[in-house]
């Protein structure tokens, strides 16, 4: 039982952190939260729905469909509602906040209009396959999020850490000015950016969906709030606190569901969070508060 649930716990914790990394990626740049992007996430989710379930096409065409739709979602949110505020003369520091918001509510009746508002199912064919280690089973599905979550945080460290295009937007991050100063194209790189967060947020929403088999217009809400208190938790435009975040809360909940409060797994893993950040109001990874960017 308690191997069972570390397992679950990984798997939750790692689709938890790959959106999480989405938000972590726009604050780092824009220094604001990208209150859309729980719907782009549940937008992704869609894409597989209407892929595998619909159309009964394979899994891995629902994952290509999930990226080319939120990657638009994300170019143009970005060129629509966060573009033409920026660097605008009067606006406040809230409007794009505000934008975001305002797209993300969009977005969510879009989804009852176009999907419905019920659960809708998400059949894959991993899903029925397990096995058996001792009084354990062991889902094939699970393997396949996990590992897949823990391609894409090292593709994306690795992305971030060793190419031109990465290094660009770590500089974007560190200051927009001096990166534009330095012949980084910021406009580009702030695009991209958006582009990639959004990008893995639908692979989110893939996830989830082959984790739970099914998904809904309401999860987006859930999920993105969770994903903001993962990057609190691991601190403000942190990757490596965006990966530790999201397994911290995937295995406080299913620990949860160990002792038998599984009604309480959600009210419980904030609580935890809270306490963290009373001990560490910066978070695992962040700056104090001096130090901070912005």
């Amino acid at each position: 039982m308690l191997l069972e649930q570390l397992i679950n716990g990984l798997t939750l914790g790692s689709i938890y952190a790959i959106i999480a990394l989405g938000y972590t990626l726009v604050f780092g740049v824009l220094g604001i939260l990208n209150m859309a992007h729980g719907e782009i996430f549940m937008f992704g989710a869609f894409m597989g729905v209407v892929v595998t379930y619909t159309f009964e096409l394979p899994l891995a065409v629902a994952f290509i469909v999930a990226i080319i739709v939120t990657a638009l979602l994300g170019l143009l949110l970005e060129k629509l509602a966060l573009r033409p505020l920026r660097g605008k003369k009067g606006v406040s520091h809230l409007a794009p906040l505000i934008s975001t918001i305002g797209v993300s509510i969009f977005l969510e009746n879009l989804a009852h209009h176009l999907f419905g508002a019920g659960n809708q199912p998400f059949h894959t064919t991993f899903s029925e396959i397990s096995f058996q280690i001792g009084s354990v089973t062991i889902y094939l599905v699970q393997f396949v999020i996990f590992g897949i979550a823990c391609l894409l945080m090292i593709g994306l460290s690795f992305w971030l850490s060793k190419t031109k295009a990465g290094k660009g937007l770590r500089a974007c991050a560190e200051n927009i000015q001096v990166a534009s100063l330095l012949g980084v194209n910021t406009k580009k790189m702030i695009t991209l950016t958006v582009v990639i967060a959004s990008v893995m947020g639908g692979i989110a929403g893939i996830l989830v969906g082959m984790a739970f088999n099914s998904v809904a217009p309401q999860m987006g809400l859930s999920m993105g709030l969770k994903g903001l208190a993962i990057i609190i938790l691991g601190g403000m435009g942190s990757v490596r606190g965006a990966m530790v975040g999201g397994l911290i809360l995937g295995l406080s909940e299913t620990m949860i569901v160990v002792f038998g409060e599984s009604g309480y797994r959600d009210a419980v893993a904030f609580i935890a969070i809270i306490v963290i950040l009373l001990a560490r109001p910066q978070g695992i990874f962040g700056k104090p508060l001096p130090e901070a960017r912005r």
